[in-house]
């Protein structure tokens, strides 16, 4: 129990299960980088893209569901998908308040180019596919539990 402690309290760097997160993270999208240049995408708008491939349009506030990004950040990764003509943004005729956004047919055909990504991403996790999936489950309950902490926490801070 001490040990299990004195590990979660730890000012070592080596310990902290935040640095870990962080330092694989950066290793990941370093990995993506070239192969995202080759596409003409930066990583948050590959995010975005995988997104639209899956559903061919999505309103603005699903991506930024789906992303988990705030409209001020998803606004300019949009702006600069649209001006590389990948996708469009369109105002609803009955609901003026909501924007659909749209793949085009170059952003569909982008599809196909960046369908390799993956498997280059994955063979370099070094996992077999059991492993992957349950890493992959523990990251997602990591990050919600993570965020209902800061929620709460916030709750507290508020007068």
């Amino acid at each position: 129990m001490a040990e299990h402690a004195r590990r979660n309290s730890s000012l070592l760097l080596d310990e902290q299960l935040c640095f870990a997160l962080y330092a694989a993270s950066r290793a990941v999208t370093q990995l993506y980088r070239p192969l995202l240049d080759e596409l003409g995408l930066t990583y948050p708008q590959y995010l975005v893209m995988l997104v639209l491939w899956e559903r061919d349009r999505a309103t603005i506030g699903d991506l930024a569901v789906a992303l988990e990004l705030d409209h001020g950040t998803l606004s300019p990764l949009l702006k600069r998908l649209e001006a590389a003509g990948l996708l469009e943004r369109r105002r609803r005729t009955d609901d003026e308040r909501v924007v659909d956004v749209v793949l085009t047919a170059a952003g569909r055909a982008l599809k196909e180019r960046a369908a390799a990504v993956p498997e280059v991403i994955v063979d370099a996790y070094g996992v077999d596919t059991e492993e992957f999936d349950r890493l992959r489950v523990r990251l997602r309950e990591l990050t919600r539990s993570v965020a209902a902490a800061s929620e709460s926490h916030e709750r507290r801070l508020r007068p």
